[in-house]
């Protein structure tokens, strides 16, 4: 009777062991490959039951932040764009105007020098006579 009570206890025991074994040579393998901050994530798939499912939400979720994210960078960066040409288009139309302005003035000093030389020309013209 001792020796069948020792024979059911043993396999127990030896697959108690068996298991123990098993769990630090997964402890272990963990340790080895994954680095710290994926270990962390990997204890907290131990404690939530290890499910590909919440791996699978994290994952969508992941992938909905980055595209939400790209996406307002795209609309960022086309209001920043529209906003440059906004005011290159501006600029030109700015310059457009000092540039005819400037003509204009010329036009008119061009025209004062005409009006000088004769009004000059006129001066010696009397001032010879008299």
């Amino acid at each position: 009777m001792e020796r069948s009570s020792l024979e059911i206890n043993l396999p127990d025991t030896h697959e108690e062991g068996k298991l123990y074994v098993v769990d630090s040579l997964n402890n272990l393998n963990k340790l080895n490959v994954c680095p710290d901050e994926s270990q962390h994530s990997l204890d907290e798939e131990e404690n939530t039951g290890g499910t590909g499912e919440n791996r699978a939400v994290n994952n969508t979720r992941n992938q909905c932040l980055f595209f939400v994210t790209f996406i307002l960078t795209l609309i960022i960066s086309l209001a920043l764009v529209s906003f440059v040409i906004f005011l290159i288009i501006q600029t030109r139309n700015k310059m457009d105007q000092i540039s005819s302005r400037l003509l204009s003035e010329k036009k008119n000093i061009e025209e004062l020098k005409k009006i000088n030389n004769i009004i000059l020309k006129h001066l010696n013209q009397s001032g010879i006579k008299d």
